[in-house]
């Protein structure tokens, strides 16, 4: 059963940074797309970042130029978001999509609250 493991998150101010961690097993790590995704209360869950198995990144508009995505040869996924805001405050999830069949799986989540 796959496992993903999220940590880092917690209480910052705005402008302020926080690395979040996820770590994975139990999968083929070559095969697999990465990513987090966040939900912030009453609000639809929404993509943040992924990365492919080839180290192709995609971001979400509003944090272009504020986070960076990346992942190790250990099976870590890491989101290194600087220069927070406010309206980042939410629930950050760590997926992981097979690219052999599509099939996603998710973490419990981290919350990571901004204060002004």
């Amino acid at each position: 059963q796959v496992q993903l493991v999220e940590s880092g998150g917690g209480l910052v101010q705005a402008g302020g940074s926080l690395k979040l961690s996820c770590a994975a097993s139990r999968i083929t790590w070559r095969f697999s797309t990465m990513g987090w995704y966040r939900q912030a209360p009453g609000k639809q869950r929404e993509l943040v970042a992924t990365i492919t198995s080839a180290g192709a990144r995609n971001y979400a508009d509003s944090v272009k130029g504020r986070f960076t995505i990346s992942r190790d040869n250990t099976k870590v996924t890491y989101l290194q978001m600087n220069s927070l805001k406010v309206e980042d405050t939410a629930v950050y999830y760590c997926m992981r999509r097979s690219e052999i069949d599509g099939v996603a799986n998710w973490g419990e989540g981290t919350l990571v609250t901004v204060s002004s």
